[in-house]
Order: C-alpha cells, then structure tokens, then sequence
C-alpha cells in the first residue's frame, strides 16, 4: 500500500509533525489502518472514495496507533496538500467527508488551509484534577479558567504564567488519562500566550499511544474557541508547539467570514513510496 510520509506545521528544520497519508486507502480494514498508524508511530490518514459522491470530493479516515479518530487537523491540511501536489486536487477546494463531519480545504496555489467550525468552550469541574495530572499549582497560572474547548475535538485549555514553566512540564501519562477520561477531553493543552497574538502550546494526548504531539491542529483550533470565549482571541492567532521537543511548529487559526475557523501551515514532503 503507498503510504507517503510528509511533515504538517514545520517551522525549521526537523519541526513540524509527520504524517503518513495512504493516498488510495479504498479496502483497507480499520486494522489495517491502525496497524499502519502503529508501525509509523504517528497520526496517520486514509484518503477513500466519498460515501456521498454528490455531496464530497473525497473521505478522510485518520487513525493514531491506538485507536480511530473523527478528526485530524494536521492531517487533513497535509492530506488534501499532497492531493493537490499529485494533480488529484485541481480545482478551489476540496469537500472532505470526516467522521466528525464535512470539512472543506480551500487552495491558493500551493497553500491551503481547511475548514472548522466557531466551536465552543466551558469550564470544568474539578481544575485541581487537571493541575496535578500536570504537576502544576494554582500559582503557576493566570487567572482565567481552565476550559473544555472544541471545534471537532475536546482539549483542555490551561493558561499558564509564561514558557518556561510550560516547558518545563512532565506530566504523569496516566494520571493525563485517567483526568481526560474524567472530564471528558482527548488531551490536555496548557499554553502560555506571547507576543503579537503568539501562543506558545503544548499537547499531551489522552491515550493516542506517544505522550506528546509536536503540532496539533484541532487543539490550535480549539485554543481560538477558548480564547474567544474569554474576549482574548486575536484577528490571527499563530500557535507555537513542539519547542520542547525540538521539532519547532507553527499553525495559524483565524476566523472566517462566514463565523467558523479557518486553520493553516506550512506542508513539506519527507518521504515518497512507502509500505
């Protein structure tokens, strides 16, 4: 099965977070897809023939080594940026069936950036669960609440003082499970904000099977729904992730006219014809 490695948000030179793309995925299983996921060690997508031909262009699957999800945000920009540079993606957009619904890539030459909705975002609960999963105190954040946000996904949105303490962070993976099992996310994202509408982010996924993602596009996404909840969204918002792992990223989040958000980045090939 051609599997083609590339690399979504990189902002130097080994930054960015791979992802292999099955460009021609139409009969494979689930589990050959999550054994493929699995042997490559990252979100990976599967671009299918759409259910609904009418209605969409093309079907996206995405899966971690774990599990399916609904939706992947660095995956789908990279996906449909590979479409493009095979001649299989001519036109202005693209329609994407999702499991967490249509989803739409809009090209510029070569650039491209996809569709998500305004999203929304509540507090939660118990924030002591959060903050010791992190091994954080309330001292360590500003004074805003830490919240449930979502475009397609839940992440939980923790506004930390400044980047050093973000860095320095070595959460306990099972304690991040068990605490997104309980409130309902599919990872934690504490972020402290910079310059010039810069936020500087973090992942730590629920039970995706690796302990932190590089670049996050749904959590970025997410991140502006929460920010905006809170009257501090920025016209754009450039997220940084990725820096303490030394694979810098960059993704950008604006608002669209139409309400909903718009998510971008840089797309750079790795490899070509793998199986």
């Amino acid at each position: 099965m051609e599997t083609i490695l590339i690399s979504v948000f990189p902002a130097a030179p080994g930054g960015g977070n791979p992802a292999p793309i099955v460009p021609r995925a139409d009969g494979m299983s689930a589990e050959a897809m999550r054994e493929l996921a699995a042997r490559h060690g990252h979100e990976s997508a599967f671009v299918l023939r759409p259910e609904d031909p009418a209605g969409a262009d093309y079907r996206f699957r995405f899966f971690v080594p774990a599990h399916e999800m609904e939706m992947c945000g660095h995956a789908t920009l990279g996906a449909s940026w590979l479409l493009r540079r095979r001649g299989e993606a001519m036109g202005a957009s693209l329609a994407i069936e999702t499991l967490s619904g249509k989803v739409h890539a809009f090209f510029d030459g070569d650039d491209v950036e996809i569709t998500q909705p305004a999203g929304e975002a509540r507090g939660i609960a118990d924030p002591a669960m959060v903050l010791d999963a992190l091994g954080l105190t309330p001292c360590d954040l500003l004074p805003a609440p830490i919240l449930n946000a979502a475009t397609s996904r839940v992440k939980t949105l923790v506004m930390l003082k400044d980047v050093e303490r973000l860095h320095a962070l070595s959460p306990d993976a099972a304690k991040v499970k068990a605490v997104c099992d309980a409130i309902g996310s599919t990872g934690l994202y504490p972020f402290a904000m910079g310059a010039g509408g810069t936020a500087h982010a973090r992942q730590f996924p629920r039970a995706s099977g690796y302990p932190e993602d590089a670049a996050t596009g749904i959590a970025a996404t997410a991140l502006y729904a929460g920010l905006r909840t809170l009257g501090a969204a920025p016209p754009r918002l450039v997220v940084r992730q990725g820096e303490a792992m030394g694979r810098p990223s960059e993704i950008n989040v604006h608002a669209a006219a139409d309400g909903g958000l718009r998510l971008s980045g840089r797309v750079e090939m790795l490899e070509e014809g793998q199986h």
